[in-house]
């Protein structure tokens, strides 16, 4: 795992300044702590942090192959490298490394743009071709590995986190009101969007070419999609000994590494079936790693300690406190954009707990989108079931506008009568943080509008009309997989683990294993009210009875308790503040209403908080 950076000049008789280069390399040094490297010729610039993984000795980059025409700087780790390289090899091609990234290197000059093809992994590289005077970017399949990058009159910037762009100097930090308007929505900012109105994200499963062939230009081609094609000629018993077979293989292959590797262990389904094919695949006993809370009701800690148990695990856990919050700046730093998903608290501290011992960590990622596990679904279905009887705009906006007034802030089912009354399809916001009404009241007019933005409601929507027909629970997936999985759940985690220098690998999202999934029945994922169904029965012969059966959790923060005792005068002295940078943007008293309201009425609204007190922080670092 590493951090990659790189700058162009449009110019090619303007040089690369190398101080440059290291200003970008130094501020994501926490990527890749054990090496740096440049590649610095006319007016092209490559930048590298390593972590080392693989290789120990010989993996330094920017790599180049045999005339150094070709040179590619890699993050990520591709798993089927080995059998590539074998390939590669009977074609005559040479290698002076034992990395993945040489493959990388040697199957582009094979194949070109088509060498992704061929790769299975998790990767985000960039690859300067000086004899087609071409840079190719590129990012993998899910969006598991980042990729950001800058446009401007006089340059390409691209890097693998946005705080390494502002260091190439004179970049446009204009606030994007759509990103904004989408943080405020879900707590994440979804599409190729970055707050910075000209940082964009590559999209996952997509690459970049930067030509100066005739003139310069910038083209973003899509190289792979999500494919759902489910086959009903098979049995459940075949389903689940397929299921058995390729997660035991993808995780197999997840724990190739020369470094200490272990697995975050949550007590859930996803973490403990990757850990109990790790022991299927390990003669030794796996390190695990589990984060609790002295509040019982968001405390998995007993079920991690069972599964731990039951494979002979060398197992380590830590309790998270109140106290946490002060972990809020650094979270900033990390993340470089407004991003309230609460869980990057204890995912931090589960990161850099196992940094202790291992420098590699598998984690469940991946399982709820591909097999339905979101507790949302069943709840979506039977909305959907209603909305059909009550198609027409009028009945559905007077039954379930009145109902929404009457549903406590706090009820699981509020956002569901939300979108029910006041969207045309019942997708739009059933995951709001803020609704479109809270927007307008929340964010100032004088911000460009955003306050009369549904931009957010209009991507989801948007992502849906190129989903699938007549299956419900598969266009949730979809949906799901575009935004929340690779802006919020995957986000999280390579942030949070590489401020620790922890490589964490997701092995339910190898797309060979996620391929397998589209092709299983939805009815077979959510069958009834049972969420996960045929991948629960599949790992039931390794899983206890009591992870298997009890109610999903999450990875959840107890704040509405914290906000309410530990840190209320914490939220009031920095949300209230006569010199919160919130007043520039934000409507006041109605931010001092939710407070009251979050107190005295006993609702909650933690979600709510901790988004401001994010974004707060956030001004402060980037005023």
């Amino acid at each position: 795992m590493c951090g990659i950076c790189g700058l162009v000049f449009f110019d090619n008789n303007r040089k690369i300044e190398p101080h440059i280069l290291k200003r970008m390399t130094d501020s994501i040094s926490h990527r890749g702590p054990d090496d740096e490297g440049f590649y610095a010729k006319n007016n092209v610039g490559l930048g590298f942090r390593r972590l080392s993984i693989i290789d120990l000795n010989t993996g330094h980059q920017p790599l180049t192959n045999e005339d150094e025409s070709i040179w590619i700087i890699f993050n990520g780790e591709i798993y089927n490298y080995l059998e590539q390289r074998g390939i590669l090899k009977n074609k005559g091609y040479n290698f002076k490394t034992s990395t993945d990234t040489e493959v990388i290197l040697h199957l582009y000059e094979e194949y070109g743009v088509d060498c992704l093809q061929f790769l299975r992994g998790m990767f985000a590289f960039a690859i300067w071709d000086n004899n087609k005077k071409e840079l190719f970017c590129s990012r993998d399949r899910f969006g598991i590995k980042p990729f950001y990058f800058y446009k401007g009159s006089e340059k390409f910037v691209f890097a693998s986190e946005i705080k390494a762009i502002l260091k190439a100097g004179d970049i446009d930090r204009t606030l994007s009101s759509d990103a904004l308007d989408s943080y405020f929505a879900f707590g994440y900012i979804t599409s190729d969007l970055s707050i910075f109105k000209n940082i964009k994200k590559l999209q996952p499963g997509h690459y970049l070419l930067l030509s100066f062939k005739d003139k310069v230009s910038v083209e973003i081609r899509k190289y792979w999609e999500i494919e759902f094609a489910p086959d009903y000629s098979k049995t459940e018993d075949q389903w689940m000994e397929e299921i058995e077979m390729y997660l035991s293989e993808t995780v197999k292959m997840h724990m190739i590494s020369d470094v200490p590797l272990g697995a975050f262990l949550s007590g859930g389904i996803d973490s403990s079936s990757v850990v109990a094919m790790m022991a299927k695949n390990s003669s030794r006993p796996i390190k695990t790693f589990s984060i609790g809370f002295k509040e019982k009701e968001f405390n998995e800690l007993k079920y991690a300690r069972e599964m731990a148990q039951k494979y002979n695990c060398e197992h380590h856990e830590l309790i998270v406190e109140p106290e946490s919050i002060d972990l809020l700046p650094k979270l900033i730093h990390a993340y470089d954009e407004p991003f309230s998903d609460t869980s990057a608290i204890p995912t931090y501290y589960v990161s850099k707990m196992a940094r202790e011992f291992v420098t590699v960590a598998l984690s469940g990622d991946g399982g709820d989108e591909l097999f339905a596990g979101y507790e949302s679904y069943p709840d979506m279905v039977r909305r959907h079931s209603y909305f059909l009887n009550f198609k027409s705009p009028y009945l559905n906006n007077l039954i379930w506008g009145n109902i929404h007034k009457m549903i406590p802030n706090n009820f699981k089912g509020k956002n569901g009568s939300y979108l029910l009354s006041k969207n045309k399809n019942y997708f739009g916001a059933y995951k709001h943080m803020w609704s479109i009404e809270e927007r307008k009241k929340l964010i100032l007019r004088d911000y460009q509008g955003i306050n009369y933005s549904n931009g957010s409601e209009l991507f989801k929507e948007g992502i849906l009309k190129k989903g699938f027909d007549n299956d419900f629970i598969t266009n949730l997936q979809f949906l799901d997989m575009k935004t929340y999985m690779v802006d919020s759940v995957l986000t999280k985690v390579d942030r949070a683990s590489m401020m620790n220098s922890l490589e964490v690998r997701v092995p339910l999202l190898d797309h060979k294993f996620a391929e397998l999934s589209f092709k299983i029945p939805s009815p077979l994922k959510l069958n009834g009210k049972e969420q996960k169904y045929i991948f629960k029965k599949a790992m039931s012969p390794f899983l206890p009875k009591s992870i298997l059966n009890h109610p999903k959790q999450g990875f959840s923060v107890p704040l509405s308790l914290w906000f309410r005792e530990d840190l209320k005068n914490y939220v009031g002295d920095i949300l209230l503040s006569k010199n919160s940078l919130l007043s520039h943007y934000m409507d006041m008293k109605f931010i001092k209403g939710i407070l009251e309201r979050n107190y005295k009425e006993k609702k909650n609204f933690s979600d709510h908080i901790w988004s401001l007190l994010f974004f707060e922080e956030w001004l402060k670092q980037n005023n």
